[in-house]
């Protein structure tokens, strides 16, 4: 006796899943310019790697003889797939059935997937594109009743920001939880014009405020990604989003009880750029671009920016030394002088909590004035959130290098390492600091002489040229003050040599932190 009726009944009901909300209804998402989640999944995986769970899940109808008549497919795809070579489990919106919106998943199928990512301890992607929890009030009349919101399975989500890497893309119009879970993750993006994301979409806010608002206005991209900072990226297109996203799982480990990956190293170790030496200007008030800083020193193209956006004064990313996967964080000069600000701060905590989650050692470029001053960065908080950008710092167990190319002021400029751990560092004779810059502590310091003075202003430049000459970064190091200033064109070499070292320790730290990521 044989089983194939079942197996083709099987088959049979696996292809219906594989037409979704139907021909009309994915011709629409096409015209909008988006792919459906079917055709997401195969662009981001590796060809042929897709293994789905819960294809049958559905709403069936069938006739007075038990014949299936109709079958409308969850809502909800999932399974597991290899991006580059690594497993990993996928989940995705489908669109084209009840607009994504929750309540037409049938069952749990995004937390299934959530709990296998974290118990087989999978990297986990997540391609969002519904509304939240409770889906829609239609469910008031489907089910009859209402009910108090409650976070199921939050408690997962929570532990696999901990465990495993989450990813999350916000692939067209994100409402409520899905939303919510979008900033729930280590990297996040949005594509512009395409997708937005909101608390709740505009027909809720338009009837809580009587004023009309489109989706783009609303939550666009830009504004997430580079006003509120609720997503890391902005990508133009779809195909860039699936890019970024194997970009960015590319330097993590499959989860935390493994190293980073390495990979073959083609740039030279001992590599010299010899545009290090001349890239710090001598008058300290001109700028320059610290990307290029960056691009000279770490593996040549495998810097990969994370937030650009957002707390622009701070650069982080990820990046690669000798092969070895790497944080980066470097203060951009182009931005409020480099001074970190309370989204600087806030993007700092963040990217630290990555990098120390996932054993990525830390490299900082530190060109840091201090933290912002002002009545409009007293506003927004910039202590309160400074502070937690240096508790995080200091919270950090990974291996740290910070290398001080420039200004290194204030209790901002304190917080380039851990003053109560090794705290290895090397300066570059450009190399400034102290507790306040000369140019605005004379002011401060010697108020009283300066005012006093027949000429306050000749009186000011006299007291800065006397304490100039203190100021040299080897006055600094005849008192041990700073272990070593090196030739700026011998960064690279060091830092090769010091990742190799500090993978060697991060492979005795394995294992998961006591606490989760801060989102």
């Amino acid at each position: 006796m044989s089983w194939q009726d079942e197996v083709d009944e099987l088959r049979r009901r696996q292809e219906l899943a594989k037409q979704m909300g139907g021909d009309e209804r994915i011709q629409r998402q096409h015209d909008n310019g988006r792919l459906t989640v079917r055709e997401r999944i195969d662009a981001l995986a590796d060809e042929n790697s897709f293994h789905e769970i819960g294809a049958l899940a559905g709403k069936a109808s069938y006739s007075e003889d038990g014949e299936l008549e109709s079958f409308t497919p969850s809502n909800f795809v999932l399974g597991t797939a290899k991006i580059n070579g690594r497993r990993v489990v996928i989940g995705g919106d489908d669109f084209t059935v009840r607009g994504g919106a929750a309540d037409a998943k049938v069952g749990d199928k995004s937390g299934y997937g959530e709990q296998y990512a974290l118990e087989m301890r999978m990297p986990l992607v997540r391609l969002i594109d519904g509304s939240g929890g409770g889906g829609s009030v239609k469910t008031l009349e489907m089910v009859g009743h209402s009910y108090v919101p409650a976070l199921h399975g939050f408690e997962t989500t929570m532990k696999l920001m901990g465990q495993v890497p989450v990813v999350c893309a916000c692939m067209g119009s994100v409402a409520g939880l899905g939303a919510v879970r979008t900033t729930i993750s280590h990297f996040s993006l949005m594509i512009k014009e395409t997708s937005q994301l909101f608390v709740a979409g505009p027909p809720v806010v338009e009837r809580g405020f009587g004023k009309p608002v489109g989706k783009n206005e609303l939550g666009g991209s830009h504004i997430h990604a580079h006003g509120s900072g609720a997503v890391d990226n902005e990508v133009e297109t779809e195909q860039e989003a699936f890019d970024s996203i194997r970009d960015f799982l590319s330097y993590l480990p499959q989860n935390v009880w493994q190293a980073p990956p390495r990979i073959k190293a083609i740039d030279p170790a001992d590599r010299r750029d010899e545009s290090l030496l001349s890239v710090i200007p001598r008058d300290r008030r001109q700028m320059y671009q610290i990307r290029e800083v960056i691009n000279s020193v770490v593996d040549e193209d495998s810097f990969f920016e994370i937030n650009p956006g957002y707390g622009e004064s701070l650069v982080v990313g990820l990046a690669r030394l000798h092969g070895y996967a790497v944080g980066v964080m470097a203060n951009d000069t182009h931005h409020h002088g480099g001074a970190v600000n309370a989204s600087a701060s806030e993007k700092m905590m963040r990217f630290v909590d990555l990098c120390d989650t996932f054993h990525l050692p830390l490299l900082n470029l530190v060109d840091n004035p201090g933290f912002l001053i002002g009545s409009e960065a007293e506003e927004e908080g910039t202590v309160r959130l400074g502070s937690r950008a240096l508790i995080a710092c200091y919270q950090a167990s990974i291996p740290w290098v910070s290398v001080i190319i420039r200004r290194c002021y204030g209790v901002a400029g304190a917080g380039h390492g851990n003053a109560d751990r090794l705290n290895l560092r090397y300066a570059w004779p450009s190399a400034d600091w102290g507790s306040l810059p000369i140019e605005g502590g004379v002011q401060a310091a010697y108020r009283r002489d300066i005012e006093a003075a027949e000429d306050p202003d000749a009186r000011r430049r006299e007291l800065e040229d006397m304490l100039e000459q203190y100021r040299s970064p080897f006055r600094t190091a005849e008192a041990f003050g700073i272990e070593e200033i090196i030739d700026p064109r011998d960064t690279r070499p060091l830092l090769c040599d010091w990742v190799e070292l500090a993978y060697e320790i991060t492979a005795t730290q394995l294992g998961p932190k006591s606490r989760t990521p801060r989102p």
